[in-house]
């Protein structure tokens, strides 16, 4: 990943956001049908309406932070479920304090 890539996907509100709910799934979001909030992750559709936006608007927004490794998608049924990627998210916030 590109340094510049990360800053641009972070330096959205947007974004910010959807990390920041999905490291707390259950404080932001009610109990779904399907799949675990944690274990499984959020769907999509929750997130959007939490955002205030289209499925698809909320979808682009997804699209880039999985692209960027910082959250996974998971399909159950016909539904996509996001969680967030800590593994990767740790790996980041180290090679940024090596650089900083």
């Amino acid at each position: 990943m590109l340094p510049g890539d990360l800053a641009a996907a972070l330096a959205s509100d947007r974004r910010l956001s959807i990390l920041n709910w999905l490291k707390k799934p259950r404080d932001h979001f009610p109990p779904q049908v399907d799949g675990d909030l944690v274990k499984d992750g959020v769907c999509s559709v929750f997130i959007a309406n939490k955002l205030g936006v289209t499925q698809a608007s909320a979808h682009e927004h997804l699209k880039i932070l999985a692209r960027l490794g910082l959250i996974t998608p998971k399909r159950i049924k016909q539904w996509t479920f996001y969680r967030r990627d800590e593994a990767c998210i740790a790996a980041l916030k180290k090679a940024l304090a090596e650089q900083l």
